[in-house]
């Protein structure tokens, strides 16, 4: 079961890529996607920096534009990584909280976020009150 699992998440993952190649180079999409898995990764690193309450939905959106602003290969990292972040925490939520109606809430409030981040909108519309600014 596993493994068929895996092997048809890889045919979405390797579908997803191919699809998302246009006519641009696959070297300078490869280079967009690494460089956009990295402004998702600065993001979430902010994110547990900051140590701010009410700061994720800011950051989630902060990392998918940073993403998004390298081209159609940090868009589509930035997508990948989320749709596998909101999946991961969505399992991990039904077996701890029994997929409690909040935290239902929070992976959707999340994903609009990362949305709102991908379609190039600011991000400084999720910023917390009393966020420092170097974030």
């Amino acid at each position: 079961m596993a493994g068929s699992t895996m092997r048809l998440f890889t045919g979405i993952v390797f579908c997803s890529l191919v699809m998302g190649v246009s006519s641009e180079g696959w070297y300078s999409f490869f280079k967009e996607a690494v460089q956009g898995a990295g402004d998702l990764c600065k993001a979430y690193w902010n994110l547990i920096a900051s140590n701010h309450q009410n700061s994720n939905r800011y950051f989630y959106a902060r990392g998918n534009y940073d993403a998004a602003q390298r081209g159609p290969g940090g868009v589509w990292a930035a997508k990948v990584i989320s749709r596998f972040r909101h999946y991961l925490q969505g399992f991990i939520n039904y077996y701890v909280s029994g997929n409690s109606n909040s935290a239902l809430e929070d992976l959707q409030s999340n994903q609009k976020a990362e949305e709102w981040g991908r379609s190039g909108k600011d991000p400084d519309h999720f910023r917390s009150d009393g966020m420092h600014k170097k974030y």
